[in-house]
C-alpha cells in the first residue's frame, strides 16, 4: 500500500488512513452490508471499521472472506476492526466477546479491538439493559483492569492492536497512568468533523502517540434515536460548499481530506455505491493551508452523537471540555 495512505501506530503496526464505516441502522437488511463492504473493497478500500454492537460481523467477515477467496485481497491487506461492547468491560468477558467476534467473522484474527464506549453496563445478551425507569443500568466496572484483559488478548495474537473509542482525556490518562501498564492504546475513535474538531484531544493524542480515528466524519445519518435533528447538516455548510466547488470535489471529499491532512484517521461511511467509490478519491486532490484554516474557522461543538442514554452513568465522557 502507498505509505501516504496508511500511519504508523505506536505498536509499530500500520493502520490505513481511510476507514470504511460499517454501520447501518437495524432495519437496513443484514444482507446489504455484505454486499457494500465487498463492493468497498473492490474500489480500494483496505480499512474496515465494525463492531460487535453493530449486529453484522457475520455479513462483514463473509465479504472479506469472499474477497479473500476471489484473489482480490489477502488477508494481510485487509485492516480490521472490531469493538468490545459496554455489555463485555468486566475483565473475565472480554477474551470471550473477542473470540465470539472471532468465530462470527470467521477470522483468526482481528487488526484492532477497542473498547467501543467507557460506560459499562450489566452483563447479558441484551446491548443496552434498561431499568424501569428507561435508565441504562450501569455495571461498575474498572476500566484499568479491562485494558490488562485487552492486553493479553493481544499476547495471545487474537488482535494485533488494541484501543478505546469515545474516550475523554481523563479516561484515557487514567490508562496510560496506569501502573504495569504494558501496551498504549493506538487509537482513540470519537465524533470528528468540521463542527466538533475535536482539536484539543487530538493534541493530546498526538502528544503520547495515539491516532485519533474519526467517525461521523460527514456529520451524522439522522437516525433519530440517536442524532439530534434538529442540528445544522454539516455537508451543507457554505464554506464547505465553496471549498468544494473550487476544488470541483464534493463537501464530503473536503470533509474527509480535511482529516487526511490534520493527521486523522478517518471513516467513510456510506451504503450509497455511488458515493462509496467517491470517497476513495479523496486521495486524488489536497487542499491548501488556506482551506484547511477556513474549515477550522467553522468549529462550532456541535456534536451529533451525544448517547444521552448513558448520560447518568458515572464514566459518561463528554461532560468534560475534551
Amino acid at each position: 500500500m502507498d505509505p501516504k495512505r496508511q500511519v504508523k501506530l505506536n505498536d509499530g503496526h500500520f493502520i490505513p488512513v481511510l476507514g470504511f464505516g460499517t454501520y447501518a441502522p437495524p432495519e437496513t437488511a443484514k444482507s446489504e452490508a455484505q454486499e457494500v463492504t465487498q463492493f468497498a473493497i473492490e474500489v480500494g478500500f483496505r480499512h474496515i471499521d465494525c463492531a460487535h454492537a453493530y449486529q453484522n460481523e457475520e455479513q462483514v467477515g463473509q465479504a472479506i472472506r469472499n474477497k479473500i477467496a476471489d484473489g482480490t485481497v489477502k488477508r494481510e491487506d485487509i485492516f480490521y476492526t472490531s469493538k468490545l461492547w459496554l455489555t463485555s468491560l468486566r475483565q473475565e468477558l472480554v477474551r470471550p466477546a473477542l473470540e465470539k467476534s472471532l468465530k462470527t467473522l470467521q477470522l483468526g484474527y482481528v487488526d484492532l479491538y477497542i473498547i467501543h464506549f467507557p460506560l459499562a453496563v450489566k452483563p447479558g445478551e441484551e446491548l443496552l439493559p434498561k431499568d424501569e425507569n428507561g435508565k441504562l443500568i450501569a455495571d461498575s466496572v474498572d476500566l484499568c483492569h479491562t485494558w490488562e484483559a485487552l492486553e493479553k488478548c493481544k499476547d495471545a495474537g487474537l488482535t494485533k492492536s488494541i484501543g478505546v473509542s469515545n474516550f475523554n482525556h481523563k479516561q484515557l490518562e487514567k490508562i496510560l497512568n496506569k501502573p504495569g501498564l504494558k501496551y498504549k492504546p493506538v487509537c482513540n475513535q470519537v465524533e470528528c468533523h468540521p463542527y466538533l474538531n475535536q482539536r484539543k484531544l487530538l493534541d493530546f493524542c498526538k502528544s503520547h502517540d495515539i491516532v485519533l480515528v474519526a467517525y461521523a466524519a460527514l456529520g451524522s445519518q439522522r437516525l433519530k434515536e440517536w442524532v439530534n435533528l434538529d442540528l445544522p447538516i454539516l455537508l451543507e455548510d457554505p464554506v464547505l460548499c465553496a471549498i468544494a466547488k473550487k476544488h470541483k470535489q464534493t463537501p464530503a471529499l473536503v470533509a474527509l481530506r480535511y482529516q487526511i491532512q490534520r493527521g486523522v484517521v478517518v471513516l467513510a461511511k456510506s451504503y450509497n455505491k455511488k458515493r462509496i467509490k467517491e470517497n476513495i478519491q479523496v486521495f486524488d486532490f489536497e487542499l491548501t493551508p488556506e482551506d484547511m484554516k477556513a474549515i477550522d474557522g467553522i468549529n462550532r461543538n456541535i456534536r451529533y452523537y451525544e448517547f444521552l442514554l448513558g448520560i447518568n452513568h458515572p464514566e459518561y465522557p463528554f461532560l468534560e471540555e475534551y
